[in-house]
């Protein structure tokens, strides 16, 4: 398989684009949008990437719903960039989130006999 049919497409991302980036900040602490970016695409070994046109949007989303809280500083290339990082609300939505997704890619997976000797 080529690294190119190995990276996930944007649809692929839909539902989960959140929870990746709440993730992030809480593993990383305050970061840039494009830093999450490849704070993700480096922890997938490359399967993921996280296109400009979904992420700012999430972090937006993120925002409205008081998970992510951001404000301006200048970037590591003396750019201004507004940087985020998870709040006490982003955490608690974050646990339930991993427990969901725990649930739904446990279920999946039976449904599809990932489990199983002989799949």
């Amino acid at each position: 398989m080529t690294s190119h049919e190995r990276k996930a497409g944007a649809g692929a991302l839909y539902g989960t684009l959140e929870v990746l980036i709440l993730n992030t900040l809480k593993a990383q602490g305050m970061l840039h949008g494009l830093e999450i970016a490849r704070r993700i695409q480096e922890r997938s070994q490359d399967v993921l990437q996280v296109e400009e046109g979904a992420l700012y949007p999430a972090l937006h989303r993120l925002d409205r719903r008081g998970l992510v809280e951001g404000e301006w500083q200048i970037s590591e290339k003396r750019r201004r960039a507004r940087f985020y990082e998870i709040t006490a609300a982003g955490k608690k939505a974050l646990r339930t989130e991993l427990k969901n997704w725990i649930q739904h890619t446990e279920a999946v997976s039976k449904v599809l006999g990932l489990g199983e000797a002989n799949p």
